[in-house]
Formats: C-alpha cells, sequence, structure tokens
C-alpha cells in the first residue's frame, strides 16, 4: 500500500497543536508550519526569551500554556514542526510554497488542516496612526512575548473581554493604567447572564479580574469609547467621550487624557487569505467577516482541506482545541484507524463541549455588537487604506457614485493594492458598503499570490541552481 504524506497543518497555535497531538495519539504523523519561532499561537506562545517570573500572565494562562506544550511533547515523536515558516500559497495540486530557511521550499500532502487563525480589526478615528496607538493584540503581545511595556500611562477602548485582560496584565506589568472604556453599557452585559453561565468558570475568572482592577483603582467605564488622538511626533493625549446604543460619540461630554500610548480593541476578523487562495467557498459574517463554509467535522468544500480555530470564526482558545480535535478524529477515521461508529462517539463528546462554548461566545458576540456610530469616527480627511493612503472622502465618494462591490471599490480608490492585500483597510470599506444599502454580492478583496513578497536574492538563488 502507498504511503500515506503526513498531515499538513498551517498554524502551531491551540487548534493546530491540538490536532497534530490527537494525530500523534493515532501515529499518525504530521507537520506543524508556523511563522513564529515557538508553537502556541498568541494566546499561548508565551515570551521569546527567559524571565525568572511572569508576574503579567495570570495562573489560568500559564496552566493553559503548560497544558499546550504538554501537549505537544507527549506526541512529538509523530509532529515535524516547521518554525519561522510562512505559506507563500498553493504550489500546483495539493502542494503549499514555503518560505523556510531564507529559500523557497515546497510542502506536499494529502490531508490540509488551516489553523491560521484571525488578525485585529482596524478602526480609522483621527489620529490612529500615530506611534503609541496600537491594537490591543498588540499590546498583549508586546507583554506577554517579552515583557516589553507599551508605555508607561496607558487607556484602553474597544470592547469584549480581552479589555479587562490586557488591562490586569499591564498593570501587573508596571504600566499605569488610567481608565478602560468599554463601547457598549453595562445593563446590555447583564442580558446575557444566561449565556454566560455556559462556561462558569470564565465568568467568575472575568468577576475576578474587574475586581482586581477595582482594588487597584482602575476605572472602568461602560457606554464609553475613543474620539480621537492627538500628539506630534507620538501620541500625548486621547479623547473619549460616552456613546449611546449606536456607539455615536456624546463630544458635549468629551474628555481629553494625557496618555503616552493606547490599545485599541474593536474586534477581530478571521484570517482566511491562504484558504481562499486554495479556493475554498466562504460567506460574510458581521463578528468574523468572510469565514469557510464547513461541515460539522470542519471539512471545507474541498476534500480533505480542514479550517479550525479562529479563522472559522472567533470562538476563543477553547473552542479552537475542539475543532482541530474533531477535524483530526475525521482524519483517523477516514485513514481507517476508527470505525465511523467510534470516531462519531469521540466527535459527539467534543462537539458536546465546543456547543457549551459558543453559546457562551455568542453572549459576548451580541454585546459587543459593532455599531454604526464606529463609522461615524474618521473624518473626511482620516486615512483609512495605510498602503495606499486612500482616505474616507474617496471611500464614500466613490460609493455615492455608484459602486457597490469591493472589487470596484479597489479599482476605484486603489484599497487592498498594498502589501497587507487589505487586511487593514478591507473591513471597514465593507461596512461602509453595508450602510449605503449594498448588502449583497459585495465581494472582498481576494488576495494575491505570493501572500508575503518574495525576496529578489530566492529568485536569483533559484535561477542559479537551475543554470
Amino acid at each position: 500500500m502507498e504511503k500515506s504524506n503526513p498531515v499538513v497543518i498551517v498554524g502551531g497555535g491551540p487548534s493546530g497543536t491540538a490536532a497534530a497531538a490527537l494525530l500523534g495519539k493515532y501515529r499518525i504523523p504530521s507537520v506543524i508550519i508556523d511563522e513564529a519561532p515557538k508553537i502556541g499561537g498568541v494566546i499561548y506562545r508565551g515570551p521569546l526569551r527567559k524571565t525568572a517570573t511572569l508576574p503579567h500572565l495570570d495562573d489560568n494562562l500559564q496552566r493553559a500554556m503548560s497544558a499546550l506544550r504538554r501537549r505537544y511533547e507527549n506526541y512529538k515523536s509523530f509532529i515535524e514542526l516547521k518554525l519561522q515558516t510562512r505559506v507563500l500559497g498553493p504550489e500546483g495540486k495539493q502542494s503549499l510554497l514555503l518560505n523556510e530557511g531564507g529559500g523557497l521550499t515546497t510542502q506536499k500532502y494529502d490531508e490540509l488542516i488551516l489553523a491560521t487563525g484571525c488578525h485585529e480589526r482596524s478602526i480609522p478615528f483621527p489620529g490612529w496612526q500615530l506611534p503609541g496607538v496600537m491594537l490591543l493584540g498588540g499590546v498583549q503581545l508586546q507583554i506577554k512575548s517579552g515583557l516589553v511595556k507599551p508605555g508607561t500611562k496607558m487607556a484602553l477602548v474597544g470592547t469584549g473581554p480581552l479589555l479587562p485582560l490586557v488591562a490586569c496584565q499591564l498593570h501587573k506589568a508596571g504600566v499605569n493604567v488610567i481608565g478602560v472604556y468599554e463601547a457598549s453599557a453595562f445593563n446590555k452585559l447583564a442580558k446575557e447572564a444566561v449565556a454566560l453561565l455556559n462556561k462558569p468558570k470564565l465568568t467568575l475568572s472575568g468577576l475576578s479580574m474587574m475586581s482586581y482592577l477595582k482594588k487597584h483603582q482602575i476605572p472602568f467605564y461602560y457606554g464609553y469609547g475613543v474620539v480621537n488622538a492627538q500628539g506630534d511626533a507620538h501620541l500625548e493625549r486621547v479623547t473619549v467621550a460616552p456613546y449611546d446604543q449606536y456607539w455615536r460619540a456624546d463630544l458635549s461630554q468629551a474628555k481629553s487624557i494625557e496618555v503616552d500610548a493606547i490599545g485599541v480593541g474593536y474586534g477581530f476578523v478571521a484570517r482566511t487569505q491562504l484558504a481562499m487562495l486554495l479556493g475554498l467557498e466562504h460567506t460574510y459574517t458581521k463578528v468574523s467577516g468572510y469565514i469557510p463554509v464547513l461541515s460539522s467535522e470542519f471539512e471545507s468544500n474541498q476534500t480533505k482541506t480542514y479550517v479550525v480555530g479562529d479563522s472559522t470564526g472567533l470562538l476563543g482558545a477553547d473552542a479552537a482545541i475542539c475543532e482541530g480535535q474533531i477535524a483530526a478524529l475525521n482524519i483517523v477515521k477516514q485513514r481507517g484507524i476508527l470505525s465511523a461508529t467510534e470516531a462519531k462517539k469521540e466527535q459527539a463528546k467534543i462537539a458536546r463541549k465546543h456547543a457549551r462554548i459558543k453559546r457562551f461566545r455568542f453572549g459576548f458576540d451580541r454585546f459587543s455588537e459593532r455599531q454604526s456610530g464606529l463609522l461615524e469616527l474618521a473624518q473626511d480627511d482620516t486615512v483609512v487604506c495605510r498602503c495606499e493612503q486612500a482616505t474616507k472622502r474617496q471611500l464614500e465618494q466613490a460609493i455615492s457614485e455608484g459602486v457597490k462591490d469591493l472589487t470596484t471599490l479597489k479599482m476605484r480608490t486603489r484599497i487592498g493594492m498594498g502589501d497587507c492585500q487589505g487586511k487593514t483597510c478591507s473591513s471597514f470599506a465593507l461596512d461602509l458598503l453595508h450602510q449605503a444599502g449594498h448588502n449583497k454580492d459585495t465581494g472582498v478583496i481576494k488576495p494575491r499570490f505570493p501572500l508575503d513578497p518574495i525576496p529578489f536574492t530566492f529568485m536569483e538563488e533559484s535561477l542559479n541552481e537551475q543554470v
């Protein structure tokens, strides 16, 4: 019988590592490809350098990081790691082109699991390009990966459970957190009490974080958000104001706060550029952007190609682990190691846990649902696309002149033509189209091959080898 290729997993975060470990349990080899120097993903990667203590990381997070490491260590004889390696896109049939070790290589596969995670949703407002204005995940990554303080005097603005978590981590790292501003009102959160009971430990952990902030006199404001940021060469102050139910700022009650950095967090978008390049079918969701259309076993419209974790929808690390395990079990079944009945029984247990997490998370999604007032923060001259310096005025003018989809908007304004391929600007542009009443056939800014630029030196080396 012909020997099968290892299962190829793109992404070494919670979902990718969980999938590899479960495959290893059944003696199925896998290859994890990840652009970072360590597995764990943004959430569980941990410091990139040794530190004597981790005062900025709570006990729950440290336990989860250790659990992921043990999951890998138990089955590492079946797992090949290709770290600091980037997937540039598909290369022929069932093969990926990699930027690996300073050169171009290919990786063949029979089964492919995409666990590419998500990226942060950018919300343009006056001053958002100033040094010191950071996205919330970037703030967290700095303090988690290297105990680097993003600033000395900071405020956090945005929505969702990441706000109190990052506030606690910053304070423990020695940053003066002068305020946390949650866009939604508290009574909206109270309405989700039943949903939050699906994960009582996480809910209690959240209450514990709020208690920590209160104990250390870090004010937490519900129904407040950012208006603008000001400074000359770098951030010097930020203006915040009360938000109404549509997140429109009441400028009559705006106040200016002196800071040297702020963390801005208005949600995340599924990272699906590679899935799109591979030709997987996608659908639009308001919370996560475009996500792949998947079976209950997380298999896409392409046989033996799976998508798991936050690139399927933003449910968090625990759900990502479940998804990686369910997809891996399907591969175990397809390879004939488990019967359909055995695999279904194992998958059902994991699926029940996944469903509880989903109900919990949907409660937060309803609480943090993005409101139209955010689109009003950007002024006419506010840059929306950093790569091409396209402004809000240019986008709105194009839409007023009849543009109804992202592809045409890209042709008119050049949004999405830069190196980031629209990851920063496309979500905001899509929201503008929806606000104008264009809710059907708006399309996507299609990713280009290669996903990352290929250095000329690589091409030169390749030509020399051919000669």
